[in-house]
């Protein structure tokens, strides 16, 4: 078994290495002067299983891309098997259509994963985990909640868990288990065209003096949870501590959420972040292979 360190890992393939014993190999790569990418696999692979790590963060095409062609390299130089561990999956959140003529997004980047040769997909926490039919082969989740939890039990110590909208309610149960507390979720509306988002207020007395735990998958603009925390607190809140698994955010973002009313930033290290608490899901992962 090898481990092939793609472009984008943020140091999960080198864990990876360290904690399974597997050799791991670094692809080679560069861009051309017109913006495309060049790889080679610097080693033979011939009758060996490969996993291939490569996370999907900005610039999500970039990084799909050369992921597709490690994949596409691999079967060609006679790999075994190929396991793609993707520990942030981009285009996700586009996995039905939401108005005629809307590409599934989600479904292309599966269908052009599988056909480049992946014989299996690892993922941290998926959008949503029915999506992974689209891909035609052994799929696995990894769930990060287990050390999430383990992080925000240094923070808090009896908080009600939160999801931003109904779709993050499964990820608020799931870590208020974890934390032997109860859940809830906020209702948010979305105009498909112009993106604008609202939210409902809870009832004051389910929120007045309680530390909450906001939770969500995927953080970008950082709108939604600097709504929802300052609602929140508006309500009563003692304190609010966001948790998001793929932390797409930048240093403006961070502070934006800050002055939302957000105490701490906590996020796991699928994608790079500037977060100040950062959970290292490797062991997780590990379990999955």
């Amino acid at each position: 078994m090898l481990i092939l360190g793609g472009t984008a890992t943020n140091g999960i393939d080198q864990r990876l290495s360290e904690r399974t014993g597997y050799r791991l190999l670094k692809v080679e790569h560069k861009v051309f002067h017109d913006g495309e990418s060049y790889i080679r696999i610097p080693a033979k692979v011939e009758g060996e299983d490969v996993i291939v790590v490569q996370s999907t963060y900005p610039p999500q095409d970039k990084h799909l891309m050369e992921l597709f062609l490690m994949v596409e390299a691999l079967k060609d130089l006679k790999a075994s098997r190929v396991v793609t561990v993707v520990p942030y999956l981009a285009y996700s959140r586009q996995d039905r259509r939401f108005r005629d003529g809307e590409a599934v997004s989600i479904k292309t980047v599966l269908n052009l994963l599988r056909y480049s040769g992946a014989d299996s997909l690892v993922v941290v926490e998926p959008h949503k985990p029915e999506e992974l039919h689209y891909f035609r082969g052994e799929v696995r989740v990894v769930d990060p909640m287990p050390v999430v939890a383990r992080e925000v039990m240094r923070v808090v110590r009896d908080p009600l868990v939160v999801a931003p909208d109904r779709g993050a309610l499964d990820r608020a149960r799931r870590l208020a288990s974890y934390l032997d507390a109860k859940y809830t979720y906020m209702e948010k509306e979305r105009d498909r065209i112009t993106g604008e988002v609202r939210v409902k207020e809870l009832p004051r007395e389910s929120v007045q003096g309680k530390e909450v735990v906001l939770v969500d998958d995927i953080v970008s603009t950082g709108s939604t949870m600097a709504m929802a925390s300052k609602s929140l607190l508006s309500l009563g809140a003692k304190r609010v501590i966001g948790v998001v698994i793929h932390s797409l955010t930048t240093g403006d973002v961070i502070s934006k959420l800050r002055e939302a009313g957000l105490e701490e930033f906590l996020c796991t290290n699928t994608v790079p972040s500037e977060a100040e608490r950062i959970v290292d899901v490797s062991d997780q992962i590990v379990s999955k292979l």
